[in-house]
């Protein structure tokens, strides 16, 4: 018996837009990321790939481009679990600084560590910040050494896997297709355990937005093939466009 796995990186979102480090924030969908996210469930529906549960994080771009795909397929009462450990990473104080203007201050190569090595983590943010998640009600029934001031990859990965086995595994053996909207970082931990990519080659992976990626699994839940839904000249360039997101302008 085999499984189906649907990867869909929220569409862009106002940050992306403006080139900043998003993290915990919450913040809205573009008209682009919206356009993206109907575009993904036309992909979707037009690949015959009818999801019967939905994960996503707690985080509203990636909820409501969920909502949005779902919506072009006539699927909207699907069952929708949410966890925070679908999260985006936190970017610690990075959240809502720019990019390039970060590049510019630090250097493209200190930036770059804190994007994309595996177990380097930006700054902090200090307890009294208004952005820590400490002071958020989403987060108010975790520990508190489960709310990050700050995170790196390696940190996404250990606080997403125990979702991966205690929640999406047994919705697959029970034989239901799975969609989960998620973010670069989350997901990006997902496919570094799914595809066993390791430390090092994980800082090459790009997740283009609003793009489903399809996972056929097979009985131990191996990889039997993973594509990109849509044309890969289009994918290719939004994978770039999220890799030359830290270039100074």
């Amino acid at each position: 018996m085999g499984y189906t796995l649907v990867l869909l990186r929220h569409g862009q979102s106002t940050w992306n837009l403006e080139n900043r480090f998003t993290g915990w924030i919450d913040v809205p969908l573009s008209d682009l990321g919206r356009e993206e996210a109907v575009t993904a469930g036309r992909q979707l529906k037009q690949a015959g790939i009818k999801p019967d549960v939905v994960h996503t994080s707690l985080l509203l771009r990636a909820i409501d481009t969920a909502q949005i795909a779902l919506a072009e397929m006539g699927l909207t009462w699907l069952p929708v679990k949410r966890s925070w450990r679908l999260n985006e990473r936190h970017y610690g104080a990075l959240q809502g600084l720019d990019k390039a203007e970060t590049a510019a201050r630090h250097g493209e190569e200190q930036v770059q560590a804190w994007r994309r090595s595996y177990d380097i983590r930006p700054p902090g943010l200090r307890p009294g910040d208004p952005d820590n998640p400490a002071s958020d009600a989403r987060y108010r029934d975790l520990a508190p050494d489960l709310k990050p001031a700050t995170e790196c990859l390696k940190d996404v990965v250990e606080r997403m896997l125990p979702y991966w086995y205690d929640a999406i595994v047994p919705d697959l053996r029970d034989g239901r297709r799975v969609l989960v909207s998620a973010h670069g970082n989350s997901l990006r931990a997902l496919v570094k355990h799914l595809d066993g990519i390791s430390d090092d080659e994980i800082v090459k992976l790009n997740i283009p937005t609003g793009v489903p990626r399809v996972y056929e699994l097979g009985p131990d839940l191996e990889v039997l093939s993973a594509d990109y839904l849509g044309d890969a000249a289009e994918i290719a360039a939004k994978a770039r466009a999220v890799a030359e997101q830290a270039s100074r302008k």
